[in-house]
């Protein structure tokens, strides 16, 4: 069977679907109840797919939240296969008749239902628009896929995830994102371009996987660890141990206090890069569970 390939030449020089065209055609506003902003600015849309790292494989690329297919039509340019989960059950089925000639072809497939809960396929790229009231759910699902990601987020939380460790912004989900690859903000999106607008300003975030720097025996136990000791940011890390047993899975966090450099105990978690938050965490499943 010949897979997919994306748009031929004459089609790509066609130009794109308009966005305010497309809500017309639906014939539904975006209801920002339903986490429903759509996506109106053409030079940003045009731009997004671009921001995928060079050398990304995109025979398969999934969209989440695909709404009335601006972002779709753009990377059905790029993409060998594209497939959207959407929600709403009115913009899916727009979705399948707006794109029908891909959606015959193959090169488009259109899952209705939740992201956060639906079986997703095996792809090899993600780029969305993500509805905001799942961001965090959604992101944790795709992470461990290692596989380049291109984000829309609202701008604080995309910022945290790429923030730095000793900066206000650095936390828990920055330590988690970057467990699984180099997390950048790309662009800043201004609530005007999203109809309609959303309350905060937008930035989009990628995110190219990597081995992290370190070693991980138990990821579920380190992610758990970090999310504890964060619980604790105020606190230094020895009182952050002693409180959050509860959090981490400690057995007896106390042995790990007095396993653990003094250095390291004196610190803050906001101040912990993730290789030290790694070794402390082996040092904690050693002696502490």
């Amino acid at each position: 069977m010949t897979e997919p390939q994306p748009d031929t030449p004459e089609a790509a020089a066609r130009p794109p679907r308009d966005p305010d065209r497309l809500i017309e055609r639906a014939g539904l506003r975006g209801d920002p109840d339903q986490d429903q902003h759509f996506l109106v600015d053409d030079r940003v849309l045009d731009r997004i797919p671009d921001y995928l790292p060079e050398g990304a494989d995109t025979s398969h690329v999934l969209e989440v939240g695909g709404g009335t297919g601006a972002l779709t039509d753009r990377l059905l340019r790029v993409a060998g296969r594209v497939t959207v989960v959407e929600r709403d059950a009115r913009l899916a089925a727009f979705l399948r008749e707006e794109f029908v000639d891909e959606v015959e072809s193959g090169r488009l497939t259109v899952l209705e239902g939740d992201a956060v809960e639906l079986d997703l396929p095996e792809f090899t790229a993600c780029v969305s628009n993500l509805p905001y009231g799942i961001s965090s759910a959604i992101a944790f699902r795709l992470l461990p896929r290692g596989v380049p990601l291109v984000l829309m987020f609202q701008k604080e939380f995309g910022e945290r995830m790429a923030a730095e460790a000793g900066t206000s912004e650095y936390g828990r989900l920055s330590v988690s994102a970057q467990h699984y690859g180099d997390v950048e903000v790309v662009e800043t999106v201004p609530k005007g371009a999203f109809s309609p607008a959303p309350a905060v300003d937008s930035v989009v975030v990628r995110v190219t996987p990597r081995d992290p720097d370190y070693e991980v025996d138990d990821e579920a136990f380190f992610l758990d660890f970090v999310k504890a000791l964060f619980t604790q940011r105020r606190k230094t890390i020895r009182n952050g141990i002693r409180n959050t047993a509860h959090i981490s899975g400690l057995s007896d966090p106390e042995a790990v206090v007095e396993a653990a450099d003094e250095e390291t105990l004196r610190k803050r978690a906001g101040k912990m890069a993730p290789s030290e938050f790694a070794a402390l965490a082996a040092l904690a499943d050693e002696h502490g569970r």
